[in-house]
C-alpha cells in the first residue's frame, strides 16, 4: 500500500475530493485548506491509501475522473490536482497519462 496526498484546488474541490475518495480502491480522508478559500475558490488536501493489486483499474479510474472535472462538461470544476508520494514525488494531473499515474501508485 501507498499513502498519497492529493492536493485539489477550484471551485468545487470539496465535491471532487469526496467523489475521489468514493472510486473503488481508494479509502481516505480530507480537509479544506482554509487559506487557500477566497473568491470562490476552495482547496482540499485529501490522503487516500491505493492497494498495489488494484493499481491499473484505479489509475484508469482517478483520469477519468480528473477529465470529469478538468474538463468541465458536468457543471463541475478543478483547476489543479497534484499527487505526492511519501518519497516527495509529485504528478501534476494534466496532461498526465493513464500509465502515468498507475506508476505513481506504485
Amino acid at each position: 500500500m501507498a499513502e498519497i496526498q492529493v492536493a485539489i484546488a477550484g471551485k468545487d474541490a470539496v465535491s471532487a475530493t469526496e467523489k475521489l475518495l468514493r472510486i473503488p480502491g481508494v479509502s481516505g480522508n480530507y480537509q479544506v485548506w482554509e487559506e487557500v478559500k477566497k473568491e470562490g475558490v476552495s482547496a482540499t488536501i485529501a490522503k487516500i491509501i491505493s492497494v498495489a493489486d488494484e493499481n491499473i483499474a484505479i489509475g484508469e479510474e482517478i483520469r477519468k475522473w480528473y477529465v470529469e472535472y478538468k474538463e468541465n462538461n458536468s457543471g463541475k470544476k478543478v483547476v489543479k490536482v497534484l499527487m505526492v508520494s511519501q518519497k516527495g514525488q509529485k504528478l501534476l494531473l494534466e496532461g498526465a497519462t493513464v500509465e502515468q499515474i498507475q506508476q505513481f501508485l506504485q
